[in-house]
């Protein structure tokens, strides 16, 4: 299947980068290559862009989209998570800008063998890098009812987690759940008709909770914000596109965090903690998607981005 993504807020995204001819970017998530290529054209003399991503189908088709810039790119197959010591086996220290636009791309979603989509009745896979173990598939089987909960309620945000959890341990019981299809049932049986008829698909929220999980896609998130801030250079962003209010609160807790560090009480008349600020949040209220945009992609409707620029 021919790997097709529509690069969301793309102009914005390039915009708020502020990209210099000899600087050095990394796309943390790589995807088709569609905002790395529009990175990669920028860029003259040592100019550099790394782009990385744990899908191989996604370095592959983004290798033949930036084959018109590769003197000046590097491609990496690996999480996001472990890009600093990716990068520093590279040589680089610090790098000009990042960018994170996160969550399943179209061409993820589209494929059906994949197992992310609850419009197909595929095996229950949802793995971004198919080397890794676990599947979906262990997730539902082997999760016990509370853990499940946990991921549908956490993940999910549904307000059906306990009784899906319930109707799954239950459905296992007489046969491992293994297709997509048999984990779209458990939920339309665990949902109240009436309830079933409003907000989209009832399984939507329930797939995206397991895909989570699957790819550990929040913890990851979390653990890698404070480290690419940390290499950025002076006067460098950060940018980040988030799908959902999870990984939005996540993003936006940390630009705070790190433009305030201050640990001391509100009442202090000085700051006595010693952190220091690391930069400043660009965008105060998040960047939205235009209308023109959001009818020309339905998938770009929730997308938001964060802007976080290094300090000098």
């Amino acid at each position: 299947m021919e790997f097709k993504h529509t690069s969301v807020l793309l102009e914005e995204t390039i915009a708020a980068l502020r990209i210099k001819p000899e600087g050095i970017y990394v796309d943390g998530t790589l995807g088709g290559g569609g905002h790395s290529y529009h990175i990669a054209v920028k860029l003259t003399g040592a100019g550099r862009l790394i782009g990385i991503d744990q899908d191989g189908a996604a370095i592959e088709a983004a290798g033949e989209r930036l084959k018109p810039c590769a003197d000046r790119v590097t491609l990496i197959r690996d999480n996001y998570r472990n890009a600093v010591q990716a990068l520093g086996r590279l040589g680089i220290e610090r790098v000009d800008g990042i960018l994170l636009d996160l969550g399943v791309s179209s061409y993820q979603l589209d494929n059906a063998g994949r197992g992310f989509s609850y419009k197909y009745d595929t095996p229950l896979d949802m793995r971004m890098d198919t080397r890794q173990t676990l599947t979906a598939a262990d997730i539902l089987n082997g999760y016990s009812e509370t853990e499940l909960y946990r991921v549908i309620r956490d993940y999910g945000e549904e307000q059906f987690a306990k009784n899906i959890a319930k109707h799954i341990v239950k459905a296992r019981a007489d046969k491992p759940i293994e297709t997509t299809g048999e984990l779209n049932e458990i939920i339309k049986a665990a949902i109240p008709a009436k309830m079933r008829a409003a907000g989209g698909h009832p399984s939507k929220r329930t797939f995206q909770a397991v895909r989570i999980e699957c790819n550990r896609e929040l913890e990851v998130l979390k653990e890698s914000l404070d480290g690419f801030i940390d290499m950025l250079n002076p006067g460098g962003r950060l940018c980040v596109i988030t799908f959902h209010s999870l990984e939005d609160r996540i993003v936006k807790t940390a630009f705070r965090r790190n433009e305030n560090p201050c640990t001391c009480p509100p009442d202090f008349p000085v700051c006595v903690c010693g952190q220091v600020s690391k930069g400043r949040v660009v965008t105060r209220k998040p960047i939205l998607p235009s209308p023109e945009e959001i009818a020309a992609n339905k998938r770009a409707k929730s997308a938001k981005l964060r802007v976080f620029e290094r300090g000098m």
